[in-house]
């Protein structure tokens, strides 16, 4: 699986556990079928996400201006959260195409200022990463 794919994947299950409330194995199970035989990618990707949710939106909710992390649009908040996970947990992938990625994403499955949201907020947050 591409990992464009897992990443949309991971945000539709994310989306189903935030929204919906649903279990988080039965939400991944739903967008991606058998757990067993899951990309390694998307599996890590969306489980390390549930499991540091609280760490993950403490970190968002430093780099957003005028805003609270429940009142962002649903798809930018669960994206942000995929996106932080992978920028500060899987260290095979660089910094830059993480927000990249997360941005065509976000053209993708948001609305038409969610790609520059998105730029904007995992921008500051890669400089909070990275300062050291």
């Amino acid at each position: 699986m591409k990992r464009r794919t897992a990443r949309e994947k991971a945000l539709q299950a994310l989306f189903q556990v935030d929204i919906g409330k649903n279990d988080a194995e039965d939400a991944l199970r739903h967008v991606a079928g058998d757990v067993e035989k899951m990309d390694p990618f998307l599996k890590s990707l969306f489980l390390g996400t549930v499991k540091r949710l609280d760490e993950i939106d403490e970190i968002i909710k430093k780099h957003l201006e005028n805003w609270s992390i429940d009142r962002l649009a649903n798809v930018d908040r669960n994206l942000l959260r995929i996106a932080v996970y992978e920028m500060k947990y899987i260290d095979d992938v660089p910094l830059t195409v993480t927000i990249n990625e997360a941005i065509e994403i976000a053209k993708r499955f948001g609305d038409e200022k969610s790609g520059r949201f998105i730029n904007g907020v995992l921008s500051k947050v890669m400089e909070y990463l990275t300062k050291d």
